[in-house]
């Protein structure tokens, strides 16, 4: 999915447009699963009693606040979150209901590094650390493909400090 046209320069285009990793997922979905199960679980046990319908309005209820809260906001927060570079910036966008964005020019910055453990590397993601102008690094966490993200990074920042 390309980032909307819009938001960039004449002369500016997407070099790379990530979403954080899946593996911020397993948690809701985990949870979904528990929901899902314990619910069909307690329902099966109260079908038995006088009082089954008002205890599976209640399941239902109670199920669908925590699906929702833990399974659905984690998932529309995940798809929401951009992570992209393009020719002349770096660009994170976060955010449902309040959006929030970090824009830093290419020509800012200084560094670029990344970390990721055993477990992310197995994954395939890792926390990319970029040092700009500004006083402390800036570090961002679950990047699909870190070290490809990192070295198409490093070569826009060259590129541009080349163009200067």
């Amino acid at each position: 999915m390309a980032y909307p046209d819009g938001l960039l320069a004449a002369d500016e285009y997407v070099v790379v447009h990530k979403h954080p990793h899946w593996k911020m997922l397993v948690v809701p979905v985990l949870v979904l699963f528990v929901v899902v199960g314990g619910g069909s679980y307690l329902a099966a046990l109260a079908a038995t009693t006088s009082w089954r319908v008002p205890v599976w309005i209640a399941l239902g209820a109670v199920g669908a606040i925590l699906i929702i809260w833990c399974t659905l906001a984690p998932l529309v927060r995940w798809r929401t979150t951009h992570f992209v570079v393009t020719t002349h910036r770096l660009m994170v966008r976060e955010g449902v209901f309040t959006r929030t964005g970090v824009d830093i020019p290419m020509s800012r910055i200084n560094s670029v590094r990344f970390r990721h453990g055993l477990l992310d590397r197995l994954l395939g993601c890792g926390t990319l650390i970029v040092e700009s102008a500004s006083d402390e690094p800036l570090e961002f966490d679950d990047i699909p493909q870190v070290e490809k993200v990192h070295t198409l990074l490093y070569r826009e920042v060259t590129d541009d400090a080349l163009d200067e």
